[in-house]
């Protein structure tokens, strides 16, 4: 195995199923007690960082590190090389994510020497993140909103991550930042306006689902979208089919058809698409990492009864977005909303010079609460 000792702390890779389950479970210990740190599933992290079950290795490779002070497990850190991100960016970039650490310069200094020192190895050039394989992972480092709870697939981290990873070396390269919207006591007539406005002009119209199954088969073709809809937009890279389905397939239990908007022209072809879901930051505090024995009860409650709901994706073909399609995808939402009676919609980490989107939430109360950021060093 190997490890790398400085002081009383030991830099141990991680290699065995043991391993990486005490990886994952880290953050639970060092978070324990924290009212805003919201647990992911233990299970779907696992799938995520298994090259067995995870599609994005068939063009990505990944190696990851622990930090212990005697027996005790102070650090985590991923390394992680996107070849398909570096070859469609003309990029020699390594990745870190899934970084956590004890307010400890020594236990950073580990993690980040062992992922730059792979990443030399590599020839790469610059290192950047946090980021995950997808766009879909865990990303950023919380900068503002420490008092804040997280959006279902958001993360929490302590404040002292920021100042210590810009004296290690490491600057801003973007930002993301996070809305909590009020819904208006009155449906918007605007939004409606246009939609009909728009519905009628070019020929579109809103997916109607029977059961869940058809949601299915449409979110295969929305999520193929993405990469159109996406190109571009920082850390994403084009998704295989077999990453397609892995996501569809991770979003599956949890869709439900009112919170879908999919958006189709004359000829059925998905040009939008837009997906919310009740929040569950609170039921997953209570899951603790766990679906059995009763955190699929505290998910399913959450989806039945809740006054908050997560903006997790909405996408758009290039030329439909000078359209109006945006408006008929949120004439579904905003009725479900109603519906539904829910009073605040939380937007998921958005980046921050995104004038098009920051253009959807004019006219309403919100707040920016949480900001978010990714760094970069040069190697």
């Amino acid at each position: 195995m190997n490890e790398l000792i400085l002081m009383d702390l030991h830099l141990r890779e991680v290699f065995s199923r043991k391993d990486l389950m005490n990886f994952i479970r880290f953050p639970d210990k060092l978070y324990k007690g924290c009212s805003y740190y919201v647990p992911a599933i233990h299970k779907n992290h696992f799938a995520a960082l298994s090259k067995d079950r995870n599609p994005a290795f068939s063009h990505s490779r990944a190696r990851y590190w622990m930090v212990y002070s005697g027996s005790r497990a102070v650090g985590r850190i991923a390394g992680i090389i996107n070849h398909r991100y570096n070859e469609e960016r003309g990029t020699k970039y390594m990745r870190f994510g899934w970084l956590d650490f004890t307010e400890n310069e020594g236990v950073l200094h580990l993690l980040l020497d062992a992922v730059e020192s792979w990443a030399r190895e590599e020839g790469m050039e610059y290192i950047h993140g946090p980021l995950g394989f997808t766009s879909f992972d865990p990303s950023g480092v919380l900068v503002e909103g420490f008092d804040e709870l997280p959006t279902t697939w958001g993360r929490y981290n302590y404040p002292y991550y920021d100042p210590m990873l810009k004296k290690a070396g490491y600057a801003k390269d973007v930002d993301w930042v996070e809305q909590n919207i009020k819904v208006p006591g009155e449906k918007p007539l605007r939004e409606f306006k246009i939609a009909q406005m728009v519905q009628k002009r070019y020929s579109l119209r809103n997916a109607e689902f029977k059961n869940k199954q058809d949601v299915i088969g449409l979110s295969q073709r929305a999520f193929e979208l993405i990469n159109i809809a996406y190109r571009g937009i920082y850390g994403f890279s084009t998704l295989s089919r077999e990453q397609v389905d892995y996501l569809v397939k991770d979003f599956v239990p949890l869709l439900q058809t009112d919170c879908v908007s999919i958006v189709l022209n004359n000829e059925d072809e998905v040009v939008a698409f837009g997906l919310v879901l009740p929040s569950l930051s609170k039921a997953l505090q209570k899951a603790k990492g766990r679906l059995f024995p009763f955190g699929l009860l505290h998910i399913y409650r959450a989806l039945r009864y809740n006054d908050t709901v997560d903006m997790l994706l909405i996408g758009v073909l290039p030329e439909y977005q000078n359209k109006g399609a945006f408006a008929l995808v949120f004439e579904k939402i905003i009725g479900t909303l109603y519906k539904r009676g829910i009073k605040e919609v939380e937007t998921t980490r958005e980046l921050e010079d995104n004038q098009k989107i920051k253009q959807l939430w004019e006219g309403y109360d919100l707040r920016q609460h949480k900001r978010a950021r990714a760094y970069i060093k040069s190697l």
